[in-house]
């Protein structure tokens, strides 16, 4: 199926490795121009020949920290000055750490704030005015806002925040036809796993591989997912084959979420 990405020029954050650099993985196989960013100068280098190499697309790599506004605002103005436009924009970062809500100061919840929903609004607001109608949003949350998840109440409130947005500009941003779904990772195969499943090994005082089966008996597929199982569906949502699909959100889990 041609999703008809080919040349469209897509803004991808936190795209180095894990989620984020399998949708720009699967986006630059479809075709899609890329400009990624990292906080990682050197990582963000290195995914980007990487991604060169594996899928012959053309590839911008920024150093940017989407928590800061400025560094926000040059990734995008060095993007458009190399293609003169946005047609879809991946919101991406990191998660906050995990702990229980006891443990949590108020620094830990401005800095899950600035880190989780405070970047989305601002990659949003400042990828707008460079888009047009046939472009997309995507962002990415997580399981948690369906069904809160032991000792991630920094990551379940700050991303329910980004749900909530995605709804609100579904409506504001349809009479300029611009698109914007949610996607809900399940237990994909990244470091960010890893390292929960570590945390929670930690916590019980049981092994990383105990931890790790545990959380994946509860998979009706009984595996964790691909970043390129991922990076599929995010390409399919931010295409023109998604065209009539706007403010919806799309669980990537194998089945884990048991919410109807």
């Amino acid at each position: 199926m041609d999703l008809g990405l080919k040349d469209k020029v897509a803004l991808i954050a936190a795209a180095s490795k894990g989620l984020g650099y399998g949708v720009a993985r699967a986006m630059g196989r479809e075709g899609a121009h890329l400009s990624i960013c990292s906080r990682d100068a050197e990582q963000v280098r290195r995914a980007a020949e990487k991604l060169s190499a594996e899928t012959g697309a053309q590839v911008l790599a920024v150093p940017c920290d989407v928590r800061d506004a400025a560094a926000i605002e040059a990734w995008i103005a060095q993007t458009v000055a190399r293609w003169g436009r946005i047609d879809a924009l991946l919101v991406n970062a990191g998660g906050p750490p995990a702990m229980t809500f006891k443990e949590t100061t108020d620094a830990h919840w401005q800095a899950a704030f600035e880190l989780t929903l405070l970047s989305a609004i601002r990659l949003i607001r400042a990828a707008l005015p460079h888009m047009s109608s046939g472009s997309a949003i995507l962002t990415i949350t997580s399981s948690s806002i369906k069904e809160p998840i032991e000792r991630l109440g920094l990551s379940t409130v700050m991303r329910a925040g980004v749900a909530g947005l995605v709804k609100t500009l579904a409506d504001e941003l349809a009479s300029d036809g611009i698109r914007i779904n949610n996607l809900i990772p399940g237990r994909i195969d990244t470091d960010r796993v890893a390292q929960l499943d570590q945390n929670t090994a930690s916590v019980r005082g049981i092994t990383f591989e105990q931890a790790r089966a545990e959380a994946v008996s509860k998979i009706p597929l009984r595996r964790l997912g691909t970043i390129d199982e991922f990076g599929a569906a995010a390409a399919f949502l931010l295409s023109p084959a998604a065209s009539y699909i706007t403010g919806a959100t799309l669980r990537i889990d194998g089945g884990a979420m048991r919410s109807i």
